[in-house]
């Protein structure tokens, strides 16, 4: 169980360490309580449906006969990482926070609308790790979401009093998150046989 909420604590914030930076964007934007918990069911919802479409797509992906196959799907972490590590992050995160907070909207769907749309690349994350999972493990790494998801939410309040934190993100996040997730798509990889699969084709 330890070893299931550890890759929960490392999937989670690997993929959302640049959403950090978002959550204080947003946070600094708030005036009242009331509005700083609608900024915690938005995030809430969104973040309930990118992982609603990952368990989806790692269902499917289950009827694919040999594991050392599903395997594979560490290389899209591997790659995503590699990219980043290369080419740095996109910019039009900003610009996305932005345009959706100015539109005429309830806060509440503004952050869902941001969650979602700056979550795409979560996906690569989320259904490699999903795939490799039996049911009572989905729930507990589900579980491990919502905790690491309100203390996002408490850090990403916090970094609007803290800028430091938030200039040491922007510098450095990008060389974590890449860490991260090529190490995460090799766990994959190793978990599912594919390298003692191709072993054995040498």
């Amino acid at each position: 169980m330890s070893h299931l909420i550890i890759s929960g604590i490392v999937a989670y914030t690997s993929a959302n360490v640049d959403y950090l930076i978002i959550l204080m964007l947003i946070f600094g934007r708030t005036k009242q309580w009331h509005e700083r918990f609608s900024v915690f069911l938005g995030d809430l919802l969104g973040s309930a449906l990118v992982v609603l479409v990952a368990l989806v797509m790692a269902f499917i992906l289950h009827f694919i006969p040999s594991l050392w196959m599903l395997g594979l799907l560490g290389l899209v972490p591997i790659w995503m990482g590699v990219r980043l590590a290369f080419n740095g992050s996109d910019d039009d995160d900003r610009a996305t926070v932005d345009q959706t907070l100015n539109a005429k909207r309830k806060l509440f769907w503004n952050v869902v609308l941001i969650t979602i749309a700056t979550s795409a690349d979560n996906l690569s994350i989320f259904v490699p790790l999903f795939v490799t999972l039996r049911a009572n493990g989905i729930v507990i790494i589900l579980a491990t979401f919502l905790v690491m998801l309100i203390v996002f939410c408490f850090v990403g309040y916090g970094m609007v009093k803290l800028p430091t934190i938030a200039l040491l993100l922007e510098n450095y996040g990008r060389w974590i998150t890449s860490a991260v997730y090529i190490g995460l798509g090799l766990y994959v990889m190793w978990n599912n046989g594919t390298f003692r699969f191709l072993m054995n084709l040498l």
